[in-house]
């Protein structure tokens, strides 16, 4: 699954790429990845002759404002991936939806498995809301969390670690990579409960969580074998290779060279070190 740190690199590169850009065409090969509209031609119409002319990230939501006053939502889900492709290029199994540009090829939405979702919103819909952005939890990439709010979040709670930090309604944009490498980082396990941390061991999770979203964004997010992601011009993401406890089971932890174990948790599995974590 995409999360924050590979949203936040198709952000980057669309807003260097693509963004300014004026639709000329948009071709709907599957309308599964735009349930909320009632037919291509009605999605595609919204999109065709509109400029993309502005560009943010909310969580893992992508949200494009155009010239015309509405917004392109893209939400990549568990597969979903952009990519920047010539005009001439092969269509790539799963692309679902194709916008061409006056100038500049196409911005191809691909997604085999049908896990994300486009639609558009007009002015009016955009000023009533949508509460699933809108109720979406802290962003440390967009905006600093003060530490005194961080802290409320974790000790007044009494869940699981990975529970938190994987709960859309309190951080946005972390999943089961990230979760466990913040973890490692922070010296912590993944079943400690939130209300059992120190002041210091608090203060040591609200830096990993910054520390690793942050490092992961700079090396353009994670490409695992079951996911595939791949970047704006289908590049894989740098930052596995630095990965410490994540899909490393059975290989030594790098700061105790004690074997990194892995658990079944919340129907998915966790990788961590039975000596670095407590």
């Amino acid at each position: 699954m995409a999360e924050l740190p590979e949203v936040e690199t198709l952000r980057r590169q669309l807003e260097r790429d693509v963004v300014g850009r004026k639709v000329k065409t948009v071709d709907v090969h599957d309308t599964k990845v735009i349930p909320r509209h009632s037919t291509k031609k009605q999605f595609a119409g919204m999109l065709e002759g509109a400029k993309l002319k502005s560009l943010i990230r909310r969580g893992t939501f992508l949200i494009f404002t155009l010239d015309t006053g509405d917004r392109l939502i893209v939400r990549p889900g568990l597969g979903g991936q952009l990519r920047k492709t010539a005009s001439k290029d092969d269509l790539a199994d799963g692309t679902a939806v194709v916008l061409t540009f006056t100038q500049g090829g196409q911005l191809r939405y691909i997604d085999p498995r049908r896990t994300g979702e486009l639609w558009i919103l007009t002015p009016e819909q955009v000023a009533e809301g949508v509460d699933e952005i809108e109720l979406l939890g802290y962003d440390v990439v967009d905006q600093p969390v003060p530490w005194a709010d961080f802290a409320k979040l974790v000790l007044q709670r009494s869940v699981k670690l990975k529970t938190l930090l994987t709960d859309e309604d309190l951080l946005t944009g972390i999943g089961n990579v990230y979760s466990d490498e913040i973890l490692y980082d922070a010296g912590l396990r993944y079943d400690r409960l939130s209300d059992s941390l120190s002041v210091q061991e608090v203060r040591r999770l609200y830096r990993s969580v910054v520390e690793i979203l942050h490092d992961a964004i700079k090396h353009g997010g994670t490409t695992l074998a079951d996911d595939g992601w791949h970047d704006l011009h289908g590049d894989v993401g740098g930052y596995t290779g630095h990965h410490q406890v994540h899909a490393r089971d059975g290989e030594p932890c790098r700061r105790c060279r004690d074997v990194i174990s892995k658990a079944k948790f919340g129907g998915k599995t966790t990788w961590f070190c039975e000596q670095c974590q407590t």
